[in-house]
């Protein structure tokens, strides 16, 4: 008979207007059975670590059966769920055996029974490189990244580079790598002390009255490229400083997703005058990538070209308020929920 264990959930009571708190969830335990039901080819899975996300708060804010991007799709009294680096305790599909380490989709919860479709890949990689590196620069963000900056931003050596949010999960990460290719880096965050990846510069937006004038200090020539996280202000100030044919790829907009009235951007003409390129783009348009994004990042990151940041908090029951503390600014570096023991 089929062991039957304790399943600890972070469950969402009800859908949020805005940022969520940590009362719209709370911790459930209940029971799972450790096998996969006969004849059913999902996946079940031990959760080690679980990433905290920006666009888990998205889905908090969906209709129930609002399709999303992600195949992920939140019901109240349900346990929420995102990215995460899980082992295999036992699976119904053929490309997955009991003790494999994968990252994918998976739920807050101490196990998960999920189909191998939400499985975005096996970790092949482990000597000399955290598990908890698969929620963050091997995961998801690394990825997305690494996509946003060299496909859609098309960054040419050399180049001009504005980052927002750039103590972020992603942020921390765009700049890295486009000083790796060469290019003058300039970051803003929340505090002059998150401006520690080897960008170029760094400033605190909020001590910057005026955000073009602080670009045109730091970007006297112009912007080739800009990574766009926050959008509202600091979106109109860039528009102003962008160079001819400059590219926006546009990961996020942090700014505006808690405002009742969104800020309006009052200068998108310059799109037409200097021939910017600005494209909005999801991770799971570039998974095909993975591969090369592994080339790319695994050398540079054992050879120690690259510094990452994490922010690990530990057990599910401290999983809501990190969750909530991405929205205030609270993590420095890649928020992570450490689950169970490696």
């Amino acid at each position: 008979m089929a062991e039957v264990v304790r399943n600890k959930r972070v469950v969402l009571r009800n859908y949020v207007t805005g940022f969520p708190k940590e009362s719209d969830m709370e911790i459930v335990e209940g029971t799972i059975t450790l096998k996969v039901p006969e004849g059913s080819k999902e996946v079940l899975l031990k959760n080690l670590y679980l990433s905290c996300d920006p666009f888990m708060r998205n889905l908090m804010n969906k209709p129930q059966g609002t399709e999303t991007s992600s195949g992920l799709n939140y019901t109240s009294g349900s346990a929420i769920g995102g990215f995460g680096v899980s082992k295999v305790i036992d699976s119904g599909s053929p490309d997955y055996k009991y003790g494999d380490l994968v990252w994918g989709l998976t739920k807050w919860e101490e196990y998960s029974l999920v189909p191998s479709s939400q499985i975005i890949s096996k970790i092949q990689h482990t000597d000399g490189v955290p598990l908890s590196y698969y929620t963050g620069i091997l995961g998801m963000p690394g990825v997305t990244a690494y996509a946003g900056l060299f496909e859609v931003g098309s960054l040419q050596k050399g180049e001009r580079v504005f980052v927002s949010a750039a103590s972020g999960a992603v942020g921390q990460l765009v700049g890295q790598f486009a000083k790796l290719t060469d290019c003058y880096v300039v970051g803003s965050a929340g505090s002059k002390d998150k401006n520690k990846f080897g960008f170029d510069e760094g400033f605190n937006y909020k001590e910057e009255p005026d955000l073009n004038a602080a670009l045109k200090r730091y970007f006297p020539e112009g912007i080739d490229v800009y990574f766009e996280n926050v959008g509202g202000k600091t979106l109109d100030a860039v528009l102003l400083n962008m160079r001819v044919q400059g590219r926006i790829p546009a990961c996020g907009m942090i700014s505006q997703y808690n405002l009742t009235q969104p800020e309006g951007v009052t200068n998108l003409a310059n799109i037409v005058y200097k021939k910017i390129r600005m494209q909005g783009f999801h991770f799971f348009d570039y998974v095909n990538l993975y591969p090369k994004f592994l080339e790319f990042v695994l050398s540079h990151l054992k050879e120690g070209k690259i510094v990452y940041v994490e922010d690990i908090a530990e057990g599910l029951e401290n999983g809501p308020a990190a969750l909530v503390g991405l929205f205030s600014g609270r993590n420095f570096g890649k928020q992570v929920l450490l689950v169970a023991p490696e």
